[in-house]
């Protein structure tokens, strides 16, 4: 019978590697560098392997216990190797549902490796970072387009800044939304002017100030999404407007339609501009939804990740892709 694996659904390799990088413990990554056909997964998805446990996942389910299997010898022995399933792969046994042909690259990595300190680095400081490797020897530079390239012999992948969601407000669906969120793997903020000293949920950061004074101390940027879901205080528009004049990419605001236009009217008042507040997505979320404070926070959480997931893919189509045909090398060192 085939176990549940919760740590299957981190996407992003460099919130396990905190961890592990801390425990001083040793680990390998898998990176997909190549697809032929089709397949559930895009080129640069990534595992993370210890001793003892791996997250991500590179295809359906189909191989992922295989690649760590490789991670931990190639841990064992140092060396990388590249592992080829579907067709041409020596491994009949390993089947691919899509039918497609997939090569994995798989390294063992230093925790020590200045590569691994830079990239680590730029995540705490929320900025983006091209890591780049051939199994044996890594760099990590500034952002650099497309976001991911591979020549059959090294490939790079560009690591942005983790989608971050602030939330303005104190009531059911500000809890709801911070709680969807963090199960969705989103950094989580909760402003709450006046609130209870305590957050109210581990795993977020919680600031008790006015909305513009918090944004301010959070510190904007194009990865972060504003919302605002107190209804009527009367500092939210300081807070909406500052957060439109932001780069933030997204802003929305909770509200009745018939009172959004004495709110624009607040708004221009406080300085912000028509093509600003034609960023601003009011009423909130996605819609078709219930007014329940779990379907109002499940729509915004929607809305933000539809906003964010189509701008990078916008930002990813303007590069130029440097995709060529690995060697037909099942697995190679």
């Amino acid at each position: 019978m085939t176990s549940w694996r919760m740590t299957a659904q981190i996407d992003d390799i460099r919130v396990p590697l905190a961890a592990v990088r801390q425990a001083g413990e040793a680990f390998a990554i898998a990176t997909l560098v190549e697809v032929e056909g089709s397949a559930p997964r895009e080129c640069g998805a990534q595992m993370l392997v210890t001793s003892h446990e791996y997250w991500g996942f590179l295809s359906g389910g189909c191989i992922e216990a295989d690649v760590a299997r490789h991670g931990r010898e190639a841990l064992a022995d140092g060396q990388s190797r590249r592992l080829r399933y579907g067709e041409g792969s020596p491994w009949i046994d390993i089947k691919l549902a899509c039918g497609s042909a997939i090569t994995v690259l798989v390294e063992p990595v230093g925790a020590d490796d200045p590569a691994v300190t830079a990239l680590m680095a730029a995540h705490g400081a929320r900025r983006p970072v091209l890591w780049s490797s051939d199994g044996s020897n890594r760099c990590a530079g500034h952002e650099h387009i497309p976001a991911f390239g591979w020549d059959g012999v090294r490939y790079s992948k560009l690591f942005e800044p983790s989608l971050r969601l602030v939330l303005i407000g104190e009531d059911a669906a500000a809890l709801a939304a911070a709680e969807i969120g963090l199960a969705s793997g989103i950094e989580v903020v909760l402003v709450a002017p006046g609130g209870p000293e305590a957050s109210p949920l581990p795993g977020i950061a919680y600031h008790r100030s006015a909305p513009a004074p918090a944004l301010e101390a959070i510190g904007m940027d194009r990865w972060t999404a504003i919302a605002v879901l107190s209804h009527d205080r009367e500092d939210d528009e300081r807070g909406l407007a500052a957060a439109l004049q932001s780069p933030a990419f997204y802003v929305g605001a909770i509200g009745a339609r018939a009172r959004l236009d004495a709110r624009l009217a607040r708004l221009r008042g406080h300085g912000v501009g028509e093509a600003q507040i034609a960023r601003l997505h009011a009423p909130i979320g996605l819609q078709g939804f219930g007014k329940a404070p779990r379907d109002i926070a499940l729509s915004l959480v929607a809305e933000v990740a539809q906003a964010f997931h189509a701008r990078s893919a916008a930002a990813r189509s303007s590069g130029v892709s440097i995709s060529s045909t690995a060697p037909a090398a099942s697995v190679s060192r």
